[in-house]
């Protein structure tokens, strides 16, 4: 189980840039083309840029061609948190980082095998630690 990192909106936006706010605690979405990680390959792990939960191997990244950063699995089970999302008229699954419940995308069933899912990500809502390089989970 993973420990919670519960802040306020206040502290929240003293941590985070505007955008990264926007995106973890408002459910904001970066513009399709314009994120720092797609297009990227470099070894690591994709953590949370809210709390630095590890979130995605670098392994697991594909180019899925929609604009965003895409995974077809996260580093363990229990690293994120699936919510129905019902917004704009649509039914999708929205994904949150299970320590600090931050907006990172949302799944998709139209990934490549053998998991046939599609982890639709922003940039905005993620770091890279390089491989070999230790985690930083931030505290309260």
């Amino acid at each position: 189980m993973i420990d919670k990192l519960l802040l306020t909106d206040a502290e929240w936006r003293a941590r985070l840039t505007p955008e990264q706010f926007d995106v973890l605690r408002q459910h904001g979405t970066e513009r399709a083309g314009t994120g720092c990680f797609l297009g990227t390959k470099d070894p690591g792990t994709y953590v949370c840029a809210g709390c630095g939960n590890p979130l995605f191997p670098s392994g697991e990244k594909f180019e899925s061609g929609t604009g965003w950063p895409s995974f077809t699995k996260p580093v363990s089970p229990d690293a994120l948190t699936n919510i129905v999302d019902r917004a704009y008229g649509m039914v999708r699954t929205e994904v949150r980082c299970a320590r600090c419940d931050g907006h990172l995308g949302h799944v998709f069933p139209d990934g490549p095998p053998p998991t046939g899912l599609r982890y639709c990500m922003n940039s905005a809502a993620m770091d890279h630690v390089p491989e070999g390089q230790p985690f930083k989970l931030v505290q309260k």
